[in-house]
């Protein structure tokens, strides 16, 4: 597998609290268990080493709903390769890494009257912060599996938009990460989050698809 694919497996499995992952000559197979989300599928290669016939011996291998695949190509592409029994996500993802240094670990202030609070257990750490009214504002959290640590989950509620909360969310998280002794982190990002990140000097390791078995 790519090592950057394979550190944000190991860091996402334990984020979420997935099963171990299996590996597969292609990639790896992750059992998550949940109603919509019971499998998922990652292909270990990027970009053009991501070929046509390793997502179709996958796909074809699966005959239960819910069942995702992942693999780190354009979904224009990845989509031509897969029959109408797959919902294909048109928008794309991105696998970004980032460096870790003091400069990267710089925690903004917090704005007045918002309240933040970060903890840790099961070895993933999260923070979370609540407005001046006590509702949910933003969070996200990390999961350090030794050199690399995996930032995951990271929202910031509409009404609390624009204060920055997710600058302030990952400066802390990668904080974190640093204090933990990672020396990167990885993360897969939506388009919208993406500006947000390359703000922070986070770069594109690969174009992500998501792709969800349906059986229609």
């Amino acid at each position: 597998m790519d090592e950057t694919v394979r550190a944000w497996v190991d860091g996402w499995v334990v984020s979420r609290g997935a099963a171990p992952p299996v590996l597969e000559p292609w990639g790896c197979t992750i059992d998550m268990g949940m109603d919509g989300h019971v499998t998922r599928h990652v292909l270990g290669a990027i970009g053009e080493g991501v070929e046509a016939a390793a997502v179709r011996k996958v796909a074809e291998a699966v005959t239960g709903a819910g069942v995702w695949l992942k693999a780190f190509r354009h979904p224009a592409v990845v989509s031509g390769w897969l029959d109408d029994r797959w919902w294909v996500d048109p928008e794309p993802g991105y696998l970004m890494t980032l460096p870790l240094t003091p400069a990267t670990a710089e925690v903004p202030p917090l704005p007045e009257g918002y309240r933040q609070h970060t903890w840790s257990r099961g070895g993933v750490v999260r923070t979370m912060v609540a407005g001046p009214d006590g509702s949910w504002a933003a969070r996200g959290q990390l999961a350090p599996t030794g050199v690399t640590a995996v930032a995951d989950q990271i929202a910031t509620s509409p009404a609390h938009q624009r204060r920055g909360l997710a600058t302030l969310v990952m400066r802390t998280l990668q904080r974190a990460a640093l204090e933990q002794g990672a020396e990167r982190c990885v993360l897969a990002g939506t388009p919208a989050g993406r500006a947000l990140y390359a703000s922070l000097g986070w770069s594109v390791s690969a174009v992500l698809t998501s792709a969800k078995y349906t059986g229609n």
